[in-house]
């Protein structure tokens, strides 16, 4: 068993979709783009990639060749798509950065185990806002599959909880204080 990658923080964002991550990582990584100790690596999902969702995209099968050659830190399945975070992130860990990320609920447990400070920070929003915002995004199709899977986010035990109702720029300005290290803890951050 090898110890745990440190000494810097994987800040973990997860939440239901619809519930603004992307937005709270967008307008975090703008303001941060000067800090050389915040990484916002781009994820790396078997879709072409819109502007929904900016990220880097590869086949099925190109994923699963870079899989196998250890292109990625940490990967999971989720609605029909492979995910992955890029390997390079195990380095910026190990120089002391802080590593900030869009991942899946289902890999919690294996990144705590994998990095010495994995900070997870659940971002939501009621039902009624998640299901509009999908609604903008023209996911029409599975929205009340997507609302109905937002329900297992009751059972994380985030670090933080951003309760993403009102200006995005007040939810990205309680994400900052997330990667500063300023709100951990059994907080709540509401951007209203």
């Amino acid at each position: 068993m090898t110890a745990p990658i440190g000494p810097g923080r994987l800040v973990l964002v997860v939440g239901p979709s619809g519930a603004g991550k992307d937005t709270l990582i967008d307008l975090a990584r703008a303001s941060l783009q000067d800090d050389p100790m915040v990484v916002f690596p781009r994820r790396v999902v078997t879709r072409t990639a819109s502007a929904a969702e900016a990220h880097d995209s590869l086949s099925a099968d190109e994923f699963d060749r870079a899989a196998r050659a250890g292109a990625f830190a940490l990967t999971w399945d989720a609605h029909d798509l492979r995910y992955g975070i890029p390997a390079g992130i195990d380095a910026d860990i190990r120089a002391g950065r802080t590593v900030v990320c869009n991942v899946s609920r289902a890999i919690i447990d294996a990144a705590r185990r994998r990095y010495a400070h994995a900070v997870v920070t659940l971002v939501t929003a009621p039902p009624e806002l998640l299901a509009a915002r999908l609604k903008a995004r023209g996911r029409d199709g599975d929205i009340a599959q997507r609302l109905a899977r937002g329900d297992a986010f009751a059972d994380i035990e985030a670090d933080c909880v951003i309760a993403n109702t009102g200006p995005p720029e007040a939810g990205a300005a309680a994400l900052r204080a997330v990667v500063a290290g300023t709100a951990e803890g059994r907080s709540s951050a509401t951007a209203s």
